[in-house]
């Protein structure tokens, strides 16, 4: 899967010379798993949108985004951005300075990442998804270090169905991947 995949993003149109591409998609779905197998084979750098994103700010963080990320990879420079502090597991402050040198090619991994913004400044897109009960069980086994962690779980898919529906993110996709009978 991952060999074709490499190929389809190899002949997607560059935008402004550099193939940025998103994997998004709702929580617990399989994106970072992905990203990695992906960033592997492409010898890509990963940006991951839980730097920016928080339990309590689902989808307020893209101006940020936007303005330290995608827009200086586009005009051909690194990207400069100040990462979430998630030492208190709901990430409601930010910590400290991260720098993504511009590369030819970069994966953006998580929630929202093709959000209706991105049009035409996204190379490829991939929707990866799996059914809720699973994603919820990946969620509070991968997030088993803090107590309110299932209504924060349930609060969050919600948020992200809500988002997903008025946003039509996976209809535009360039691929979509199911994951549910993968680990």
């Amino acid at each position: 899967m991952v060999a074709d995949i490499v190929r389809k993003v190899a002949a997607s149109e560059p935008v402004d010379g550099i193939r940025i591409v998103g994997i998004d998609g709702p929580s617990g779905s399989g994106k970072s798993h992905l990203a990695r197998q992906l960033a592997e084979a492409l010898s890509a750098p990963i940006i991951e949108i839980d730097d920016f994103v928080s339990w309590g700010n689902f989808a307020g963080w893209w101006p940020r985004f936007d303005a330290q990320v995608l827009t200086p990879l586009l005009r051909g420079d690194d990207a400069v951005y100040q990462a979430r502090d998630w030492s208190d597991w709901h990430g409601d402050t930010l910590g400290g300075w991260k720098t993504q040198p511009w590369a030819p090619t970069v994966i953006f991994e998580g929630v929202t990442c093709t959000r209706r913004e991105t049009m035409n400044r996204v190379a490829y897109a991939i929707w990866v998804e799996a059914p809720a009960s699973l994603r919820l069980a990946r969620g509070l086994r991968r997030d088993n270090t803090f107590d309110d962690k299932e209504q924060l779980w349930r609060t969050w898919m919600a948020e992200e169905d809500e988002f997903f529906a008025a946003d039509g993110t996976r209809e535009r996709a360039d691929l979509i991947i199911d994951t549910t009978h993968h680990a």
